[in-house]
């Protein structure tokens, strides 16, 4: 049983001792609610882990509350409803249909990359499957009921949550619970602040619980105004005939990095007559999802204009070789932005051997992925089951990324008024748990503990 008798427990199923997969099991004598329900993503370990049961029972998970629509927070829904989960799942209404366009990727890419080792023969199973289908993630959209945010909802006698705006993308919020008579609240993913795309994170008075994501718990971004290098790098690039590939998150990093090259384009810092491509259906409709939800972000809707005006953005794959084999210098923006998966592969695939084309990276590498293979200075990656060499310049733009970084942090778990009784790590890599701890322990003298995976930890007794 996943209720408890006299107690309240938290378990992590995912997102404990690593970045990815964020999946947090409140256990109460009430209810058992799920705060997110993410996908493993990196090496093969991690990913392997999407394909074993979930090791409680599904069915007795009675509410899942979803902080935002990223695939390592939200992409394993749809299998969380196929083994037998028949509650709601709440989550703003951004989130929402970008969670759902999100799932109709993911699943879209799960068939036909099953498909494609099927055909090559290279997969390790035989047939290869897709972990879910685009039904499956269909059917779990029965599941989504929206709250906006700062509207406290009950979920039982003792608990009631809502949801507080954190900056990091579109809709994404803190989860704020109120569990018999204590407070506990779940950070989601941090934003930035002055990030220009977003109102900064909202701070909360107070806590007696705080489960604190990490992943740049051990390092600060830097300073610099992200424009500066990105027009610099791709002046450069197209100085040489180079063409600019920029791995971008679908959601959030493409939209950021739309406006800034619509901006550089327009100061004539980037040449006026540069093509530019968003080669990325999902962030075109995500493009589309900012422009309904002006409540949401600090864009205003001429500067969304300038962008789809400034921008080419392909939706037809076919076009995708046209733009590769096209012999003028562009810039290309395409998911994903870890390189793990989408048309970014296709890009890779044919301008990563040549030494005039410039790949930048946006924000965090996770461990195991291409991307991250490429910040560490690897001259290969494998593409479709194939090893290609990577002789193209590869640059890393720090200043973009959608987590706050350590001072952030520190900076917003300083406007408690109340500090919190004792803080959780949670998504992120040992070593910046490591020093993230310690920072916290020194400077706010906050007890902290790394959430152990899989673990069952007592939070208090009722």
């Amino acid at each position: 049983m996943l209720k408890t008798q006299g107690e309240v427990i938290v378990e992590s199923l995912g997102a404990a001792e690593t970045v990815t997969g964020s999946k947090h099991l409140l256990r109460t004598p009430e209810l058992a609610v799920l705060i997110d329900c993410g996908l493993f993503q990196g090496h093969k370990e991690l990913r392997q882990r999407n394909w074993a049961k979930l090791p409680v029972d599904v069915s007795e998970i009675d509410v899942m509350v979803l902080t935002h629509a990223h695939l390592d927070h939200c992409g394993y829904i749809p299998l969380l409803v196929k083994s037998g989960y028949k509650g709601k799942i709440y989550c703003t209404p951004p989130t929402k249909d970008l969670a759902q366009m999100i799932l109709l990727d993911s699943a879209k890419i799960q068939e036909e990359d099953a498909e494609r080792a099927n055909i090559g023969k290279y997969a390790s199973h035989d047939p290869a499957l897709p972990l879910y289908t685009v039904d499956d993630a269909q059917k779990s959209f029965e599941s989504f009921v929206t709250i906006d945010h700062n509207v406290i909802t009950k979920l039982s006698n003792n608990i009631s949550f809502q949801f507080i705006r954190n900056g990091h993308i579109l809709g994404s919020c803190f989860v704020d619970m109120v569990c018999f008579g204590k407070k506990i609240v779940f950070s989601g993913d941090i934003g930035r602040y002055n990030s220009g795309f977003l109102a900064n994170p909202e701070f909360i008075d107070a806590a007696d619980f705080l489960f604190l994501e990490s992943t740049y718990g051990d390092r600060l971004h830097d300073k610099e105004d992200p424009s500066v290098p990105l027009g610099k790098d791709i002046g450069a690039t197209l100085a040489r005939s180079g063409n600019v590939l920029i791995p971008a998150f679908a959601v959030g990093r493409a939209q950021e990095v739309m406006k800034i090259l619509s901006e550089l384009e327009e100061a004539g810092t980037i040449p006026a007559n540069t093509p530019i491509y968003l080669d990325s259906p999902m962030a075109a409709k995500a493009t589309d999802i900012l422009s309904r939800y002006s409540d949401w972000h600090i864009i205003s809707a001429d500067m969304i204009e300038r962008m789809h005006k400034n921008v080419i953005v392909s939706q037809d794959f076919g076009e995708t070789h046209k733009i590769i084999f096209d012999k003028h210098p562009k810039v290309v923006i395409a998911s994903s932005g870890m390189l793990t998966g989408g048309r970014v592969l296709e890009y890779l695939k044919f301008w990563g051997p040549n030494a005039n084309n410039t790949i930048l990276l946006m924000g965090y590498q996770g461990e195991g992925t291409t991307g991250r293979d490429l910040e560490d200075g690897k001259k290969e990656a494998k593409v479709h089951g194939q090893w290609i060499t990577v002789n193209a310049q590869v640059l890393q733009i720090s200043g973009l990324s959608a987590h706050g970084d350590q001072g952030e942090m520190m900076q917003w778990l300083n406007g408690f008024k109340t500090k919190p009784q004792k803080i959780f790590l949670i998504h992120g890599e040992e070593g910046s748990m490591e020093v993230f701890k310690q920072k916290i322990e020194t400077d706010l003298h906050i007890t902290v503990q790394i959430m152990p995976p899989a673990e069952p930890v007592q939070l208090f007794k009722i």
